[in-house]
């Protein structure tokens, strides 16, 4: 996947009159080291929303140093303060490193769900589709 997300666009998805984005900034000595970016999810299975972390960066230089675990325990913070009874995530398959961090704080991986996904022509081709009734 190739990034076409830019600044007009972030700025809208955060800040916009339909807003569907949050985030967190981590700082250490007045600098970012990390953000976070996430939104409310639903699920059907609680009837409730659900914290949804879309993206967790920190920077190499920060990594190590507790600040992964601070972004997530806040995060964790803000779905408790919210009644969200999920906290959800993906990680690729290749980040051992990630899945290993993210099972010692007592995540677990959802094995018998799949991801899937539509881009472009493939959500165009079917937009076009005409509903019988």
């Amino acid at each position: 996947d190739q990034v076409v997300a830019d600044e007009a666009i972030l700025r809208e998805s955060f800040f916009g009159a339909r807003a569907k984005a949050e985030g967190l900034i981590a700082e250490r000595a007045g600098e970012p080291a990390a953000f976070a970016i996430y939104f409310e999810n639903f699920s059907t299975f609680t009837g409730r929303p659900g914290l949804y972390l879309e993206d967790l960066f920190v920077k190499p230089a920060w990594r190590q140093h507790g600040i992964g675990r601070a972004v997530l325990v806040r995060l964790a913070q803000i779905a408790v303060e919210r009644g969200c009874p999920r906290f959800e995530w993906v990680a690729l398959d290749w980040n051992q490193n990630a899945i290993d961090f993210y099972e010692k704080l007592g995540a677990k991986q959802l094995n018998d769900w799949r991801i899937f996904r539509m881009e472009g022509d493939s959500i165009a081709q079917l937009a076009a589709q005409v509903i019988d009734n």
